[in-house]
This record gives structure tokens, C-alpha cells and sequence, in this order.
């Protein structure tokens, strides 16, 4: 992995650099991830906020309400609709990146795993990994505490 790792959207408008290596990768299988990535989850980097670079386009801003009750904004290119980040998160100290909107993702490895209670049944968790049927109690602990992940 080399840092700057950068990344963007499908159609290239939306481009971003990321400063740090990722301090955790995770996966959440929400019902509502489910329904933005049209899969069976999505996989999140998390940087801290200054970390977070973008370099072209401009993004659109898109509002959701996930399973948890949290109000949660998401930018999206106004022209292909990839998601490329989340907003923010814990009084602006971290932000989620879409790993598949990383140009090289040969290096991620989730480490763990949220809202696995709704999990599609043919998901296998790799052992060692660490689960929540739901959102973490400590969320700040749970995106920041974690060692960076390069595996």
C-alpha cells in the first residue's frame, strides 16, 4: 500500500487522496447498506477527518436514516452516483471512505463486522473478526481505537 492512497468515483469526476492509512476496515451489513451498495454489505476505510483530501469534482450531499435512528449524510458524484464517503463522523474526528472506491484495493482486509444481526445467512464471518449485531456502544472507540489496517 502507498500513501497518498487515492480513489474516486466510477465515472472519474470525483477524486480524493487519503493521507493516512486506514485505521480500521469494516463492514457493515445494515439493511440499509444492503439497499445503497445493492449488496450484502459495505466496506468502509476509516481515516480521521484531516486525512480525508478531495481533489476534483465536487460532491453531492445525500441524507439517510440507517438502522440505528442516526441521520447520516453520505456524498455521491452528481454525475454516476458512486458514494465515495460518508460525512463526518463523531464531532467531525473521522470519516468512512467506500473501500471499493479506493483505485487499489489488493490490501483491504475488514477486521470487523457491524449490525451483523441482519447479515445475509450465506455471509461467513472470518473467525477472529470482531462482530456487533448492532452499532457499538462506544463508536468513537470502535472508528478510532483500532490499530491501521494493512492486511
Amino acid at each position: 500500500m502507498q500513501i497518498p492512497l487515492t480513489g474516486g468515483c466510477q465515472c472519474g469526476k470525483l477524486r480524493y487522496e487519503l493521507s493516512e492509512t486506514p485505521r480500521l476496515v469494516y463492514c457493515c451489513h445494515c439493511t440499509s447498506c444492503q439497499k445503497i451498495t445493492a449488496s450484502a454489505f459495505s466496506i468502509t476505510a476509516v481515516v480521521i477527518e484531516e486525512a480525508f483530501h478531495l481533489t476534483a469534482g465536487e460532491p453531492h450531499a445525500v441524507q439517510r436514516t440507517a438502522d440505528s435512528g442516526r441521520v447520516y449524510a453520505y456524498w455521491v458524484c452528481p454525475d454516476c452516483g458512486s458514494c465515495v464517503t460518508g460525512g463526518p463522523r463523531v464531532a467531525g474526528a473521522f470519516r468512512g471512505v467506500r473501500a471499493g472506491s479506493l483505485d487499489d484495493t489488493s490490501w483491504l482486509r475488514p477486521t470487523a463486522h457491524i449490525w451483523t444481526r441482519s447479515k445475509q445467512p450465506w455471509v461467513v464471518l472470518p473467525d477472529g473478526d470482531r462482530q456487533f449485531e448492532t452499532q457499538p456502544d462506544d463508536i468513537a472507540g470502535f472508528l478510532g481505537g483500532a490499530s491501521p489496517s494493512s492486511g
